[in-house]
């Protein structure tokens, strides 16, 4: 290795642990850029950043996520059944802790349902989302009106079909268009790719449509980068670059673990390795023959050199890595487990910001401040809920949900006073409040104001005759009257 730092320890969340080397961090910061990783195994989408010349491993949850693809300001992903568009919003970024210290927030804009055809691979190309369909063994992409648009398929494959002929599992664009694809055999029988898998690889020209290699390993992701055709023999652990109309190989590298996933930056190469599980599909393959130790993780190479300048290993939970893609941000974020960001950041066209008003940073809808107050109430946090009520109708005098609940907080604190007070002015505005209504009787019966407080869960039983705990606490209140006024003669 050119830089041969001891490896650093990556930052932790949860069981999915990383180790690193001084040079991955340090190549991150120098560049300004960050790495987007998916792991279906998981179920995560991981990502990578420095951060205090560290490497941290940042993971946000999806739904067996798989294909990745990056456009200016924006990303989708394809997960299962679906592909969700995310775009950067600058003022989400600015919401997010610590303060100031990221440079981009990716929220959801539209989530596409295509049903479960096992995307694969994707791309961006002009206006469309293009996209691997593993199960129908073609080319697709976003179409409003449908579940999938079928653009291209092999010549082999006589039909769409939903059970796997080739398992096409990889494209490469060139020249702004999808130009070459892989798939893991020539067949066109349901799961045929399956018989030869060791052996039976392809890298097919979509625009020529000719084999330009074959007799490959399970080859992935294959890229057109610096002049050359890249491609992953996964099934080796190697990283492949030809030329595609010589067959010429420029650079092969073999690396520790089944090679999936890869992208460029400048003169690096960004490529995924997984452990490989031992399932059926990556039984008998040359690397689990020959490697009984396979790392898991993202390794750096110069592709000038074929060296490793770098890698990002995991230690943890994560065995499996498909995309990898560098993200020109230096520390972003993704806002799809963070409700409360996504519905509080609004994108709307630049002509209308003139006609806009921003409120202040302090102001409060009053949902939000009321839930809060709910959520302390139920945790038994009884101040804090009182505190979150007040706020609420400082807000919106006439929320009556907030002022009941005030009330109910008050009598839940022993502060009889305050809360008769506040249910007195609930029923003032909801005559027909009966649940205020019954609140007034138990207080009025726990200052033995028998009278009153017949008077108050008669009302309350009346306006809904099946309320069983005002109709008990009348009946008691009743039976009370009865017995102190049998005291008194």
């Amino acid at each position: 290795m050119t830089d041969s730092p001891a490896a650093e320890t990556g930052s932790r969340e949860s069981s999915l642990d990383s180790v690193h080397t001084a040079s991955f961090a340090d190549l991150l910061a120098e560049n300004g850029i960050s790495v987007l990783i998916t792991t279906y195994q998981a179920g995560k989408v991981i990502i990578a950043r420095e951060n205090g010349g560290k490497v941290n491993t940042h993971f946000r949850g999806f739904s067996k996520p798989m294909g990745l693809a990056v456009a200016p300001d924006r990303f989708v992903v394809g997960v299962r059944g679906h592909v969700i568009d995310f775009r950067n919003v600058p003022s989400a970024a600015q919401k997010l802790e610590p303060k100031g210290r990221h440079t981009a927030c990716y929220v959801p804009r539209v989530t596409y349902v295509t049903g479960d055809i096992d995307i694969h691979e994707m791309a961006i190309v002009a206006d469309d989302i293009v996209f691997v369909n593993t199960r129908f063994s073609c080319l697709c992409r976003i179409n409003l009106d449908y579940s999938f648009e079928p653009i291209w398929r092999p010549s082999f494959i006589t039909a769409y079909d939903p059970r796997d002929r080739c398992h096409l599992n990889g494209l490469a664009v060139r020249d702004n268009a999808v130009r070459y694809v892989s798939a893991l055999g020539v067949t066109d029988e349901p799961a045929g790719w399956r018989k030869n898998k060791t052996e039976g690889g392809v890298i097919i020209d979509v625009l020529e449509n000719r084999i330009v290699k074959d007799s490959l390993s399970m080859p992935h992701s294959p890229r057109w980068y610096a002049q050359k055709l890249w491609y992953l023999e996964s099934g080796k652990g190697d990283v492949v670059a030809f030329d595609p109309d010589t067959g010429a190989e420029a650079l092969r590298v073999n690396l520790p673990g089944f090679t999936r996933g890869i992208d460029f930056f400048g003169p690096y190469a960004f490529v995924g390795t997984s452990q490989v599980r031992e399932t059926a599909v990556f039984s008998d393959l040359e690397i689990t023959r020959s490697q009984p130790i396979r790392d898991s993780g993202v390794w750096v190479l110069d592709i000038r050199t074929g060296e490793t300048v770098a890698f990002l290993k995991f230690t943890g939970g994560v065995q499996e890595i498909f995309a990898v893609t560098v993200l020109p941000e230096a520390f972003p974020d993704i806002g799809n487990e963070d409700e409360k960001l996504i519905f509080s950041t609004f994108v709307i066209p630049d002509d209308a910001m003139g006609n806009t008003v921003i409120p202040d940073e302090t102001w409060q809808p009053v949902e939000p401040t009321f839930e809060a107050g709910n959520a302390h109430f139920n945790k038994g946090e009884i101040a804090a809920a009182i505190d979150c009520y007040l706020k609420a109708l400082e807000s919106d005098q006439s929320f009556l949900p907030a002022r009941y609940n005030l009330g109910l907080a008050y009598f839940k604190n022993d502060d009889s006073a305050r809360a008769k007070d506040v249910m007195l002015e609930v029923v003032k505005r909801e005559a027909g409040h009966a649940e205020a209504l019954y609140t007034l009787g138990r207080l009025c019966f726990v200052e033995k104001d028998y009278e009153s407080a017949i008077s108050y869960l008669t009302r309350s039983h009346n306006i809904r005759p099946g309320f069983e705990a005002a109709k008990t606490a009348l009946d008691e209140a009743i039976r009370e009257s009865e017995n102190k006024a049998s005291q008194d003669q």
